[in-house]
């Protein structure tokens, strides 16, 4: 238990305690926000026939580009065999597709197929329009801070899944 009440083991020791005490203040928010992102995930996926793993899984290979099978599972979490079961769904769905590393012929990537009806972007876009309402308030230098944080979460919340994949188990 930590000592100082008002110092959580989890606050950088050099955020003075008056911020701790707003962002714990906004922790409820926040939480709020990462689970309705989560359910609107959720619910694109089961709208295109995938499950959550699957659709984060093509969400990778759209943002990230032609992936191996190891790279994909080091970047989810899944075991190699996992990540290749992954691949396999969304190739028999039509969402990607296997070809060969064009600066080694001998791997094999996974890239996202075209999408020639555009049932994803269909899918992804009242999301889009809802999220566009959010943002047009913002002022430009207001939405750079924002896209400031998105960065910063997105490497912060990697190295935090990446702790977690690496404690030991109870």
């Amino acid at each position: 238990m930590n000592a100082d009440k008002s110092r959580p083991k989890s606050a950088p020791a050099s955020m003075d305690p008056e911020k701790w005490a707003q962002l714990a203040q906004g922790s409820a928010a926040y939480r709020e926000y990462l689970t309705a992102q989560s359910v609107t995930a959720h619910a694109a996926a089961q709208a295109l026939g995938l499950g959550g793993t699957d659709f984060f899984g093509l969400n990778l290979i759209a943002l990230a580009g032609p992936m191996t099978a190891g790279e994909l599972a080091t970047r989810t979490g899944l075991t190699t065999g996992a990540a290749t079961r992954l691949i396999d769904r969304l190739e028999r769905s039509g969402f990607v597709r296997r070809t060969t590393d064009p600066a080694d012929r001998r791997k094999v990537v996974v890239e996202e197929a075209p999408d020639p009806s555009g049932r994803v972007q269909a899918v992804l876009e009242p999301h889009r329009a809802r999220m566009a309402e959010v943002f047009v308030d913002y002022t430009p230098e207001q939405l750079e801070v924002l896209f400031d944080y998105f960065a910063r979460a997105t490497t912060a919340l990697r190295k935090a899944a990446q702790d977690l994949g690496e404690r030991p188990a109870d």
